[in-house]
């Protein structure tokens, strides 16, 4: 789960587009702001993170109580330049090797 696109907003008049992932907590903002640009080529503007521990549950079973945790993860809030207005609504961002098989699809 290196970065998992969550939501994305297209821009309006009054503001750029913005999408929120959600990544591993040791990703810095640099590292996600790089791994969209070299890796997707978005144009990014800035990149807001928020810290998020994960929900701790309890299942009550017949002799015991077992306890569990899910995983902790950041939440990254993007947002892109003015260049960017579109994101395209109910896509994924492909990865690198989808990008690849499709330009090999449309060169041949």
């Amino acid at each position: 789960m290196p970065m998992t696109l969550v939501r994305a907003k297209n821009a309006t008049a009054t503001a750029n587009a913005t999408a929120t992932f959600r990544v591993l907590p040791k990703m810095t903002k640099h590292e996600i702001k790089e791994h969209l640009e070299k890796i997707y080529n978005l144009p990014v503007l800035k990149v807001n993170t928020m810290n998020y521990m994960g929900k701790r549950k309890r299942v009550l079973g017949v002799r015991k109580i077992a306890y569990y945790k899910y995983r902790d993860y950041k939440k990254a809030v993007v947002t892109f330049d003015e260049s960017l207005t579109d994101i395209g609504l109910g896509t994924r961002i492909p990865d690198k090797e989808e990008q690849e098989a499709m330009q090999q699809t449309q060169e041949e």
